[in-house]
């Protein structure tokens, strides 16, 4: 659940609904282009930022419902962000 999140928080596996996802920022990393969006996601409990990572973002759509696996909970500016990680994945439970 969502509220029980902590920062610095691994292997978080959880279940969220995609509420909103901001417009794909390009950037460029030892070399390499990547890309980057943050979308909400909320599940009964609240809501959460969730980064999403190249070809995550072509994945999610709003409204769907998507199942992070192995996730990572980092923190950004005091607020606290969801991510896939290094080893995490993120799948599709619903569309």
């Amino acid at each position: 659940m969502i509220k029980d999140l902590k920062a610095r928080e691994g292997e978080v596996d959880i279940v969220v609904e995609i509420t909103e996802i901001s417009p794909i920022r390009e950037f460029e990393k030892f070399g390499k282009a990547g890309r980057v969006a943050n979308a909400t996601a909320k599940d009964d409990t609240g809501e959460i930022k969730l980064t999403l990572w190249n070809d995550d973002i072509d994945k999610v759509k709003v409204g769907d419902k998507v199942h992070i696996v192995n996730g990572y909970v980092g923190e950004w500016q005091g607020e606290k962000q969801l991510s896939t990680g290094k080893f995490g994945k993120l799948e599709i439970v619903e569309q």
